[in-house]
């Protein structure tokens, strides 16, 4: 007789991409192969994370760059379970219904990142659409929680976009986190098919809030390239995210999980990466990192020591010529 683990098993991990048509796979180049993970440092990370009970989204959207990054003990931890209720045509991450929030999960968290001596950390989460808050409470929960148990992290949140739940936001905002980064994915021509259950606006202005409550922390968003969007608009996304004062812009190759998701245009090359970087970093982003297999919370702590530079860079230099 079939178990309950075994009948969960079988379901499909994209119940709502099953009726799709297999969209083609194509062949990855050069540049974006990545040695298999396996390394000392790798197995203590990933033995950390099982011991916690936690659920990251370096394996949830089976990102290129784990081995890199857990063998260097960074881990993005995942957040209000491994359901999420949006269905987005690009992401791995299951869908469905998600289980109740867990109360002991913030605690664990913060156990954890204190355990691996993170000096920056990542938390990002599924969207909770079924949630009144959409999870806002139990972000900040989170970040406090990490405050307690390591002081001395610096903390990066990538959070949903919480559409249709007002207030939330500015619970998240008031947790004070060191950079809130939320992402615009890609061009709004691109959101009916891509991102079809948020909408470009709401999240450009999720953005915008976070400077206006407390424009001490950073803010960041990122983009996919290689779905179909043209160089112009991926220039008019920038030019909308500095609008919104965003300080930080990632840019990063599209790589598609199944043939049941959206199916990749085309390979972008380092070279139109390295002039997206150029142009990016003419708009003023104070940051700006911009490689096919560039992605949000890749080198997101060096990132962060950067950040910090360039701002202070910017302010003395306004002193300067004041």
């Amino acid at each position: 007789m079939a178990t309950v683990i075994d009948t969960l098993k079988a379901r499909p991990r994209h119940p709502e991409k099953q009726s799709r048509p297999d969209t083609p796979l194509l062949r990855k180049p050069d540049w974006l192969r990545v040695r298999a993970p396996g390394s000392p440092g790798y197995n203590e990370t990933r033995a950390i994370v099982r011991e916690h009970g936690l659920t990251t989204v370096c394996e949830e959207a089976a990102c290129p760059n784990i081995g890199e990054c857990w063998s260097q003990k960074h881990a993005t931890m995942m957040i209000m379970g491994e359901i999420c209720t949006r269905a987005c045509a690009f992401c791995n991450v299951a869908t469905g219904r998600p289980d109740p929030l867990d109360p002991t999960e913030p605690a664990r968290v913060g156990d954890a990142v204190a355990r691996m001596g993170l000096k920056h950390v990542v938390i990002t989460s599924v969207d909770r659409d079924d949630l009144a808050d959409g999870g806002a409470g139990h972000f900040a929960q989170v970040v406090r929680a990490i405050r307690a148990a390591a002081p001395g992290t610096t903390i990066e949140i990538l959070t949903p976009d919480f559409l249709r739940k007002p207030g939330a936001a500015e619970v998240v905002i008031d947790s004070q986190p060191d950079v809130f980064n939320h992402n615009l994915e890609t061009v709004p021509r691109l959101y009916l098919n891509i991102r079809p259950g948020a909408r470009y606006y709401n999240s450009l202005r999720l953005l915008e809030r976070v400077k206006e409550r407390d424009p001490a922390q950073f803010t960041k968003s990122g983009l996919m390239v290689g779905l179909g969007e043209s160089k112009e608009e991926v220039m008019q996304v920038m030019d909308d995210m500095r609008s919104a004062g965003v300080d930080f812009i990632t840019i990063g190759q599209y790589l598609q999980p199944t043939r049941k998701h959206a199916a990749i245009d085309r390979f972008v090359s380092p070279d139109e990466f390295a002039s997206l970087e150029k142009i990016a970093r003419a708009k003023g982003f104070l940051m700006v990192s911009a490689s096919p297999l560039t992605r949000s919370s890749h080198h997101a702590g060096e990132d962060f020591a950067q950040l910090q530079a360039a701002r202070r860079a910017l302010e003395g230099s306004v002193c300067a010529t004041s």
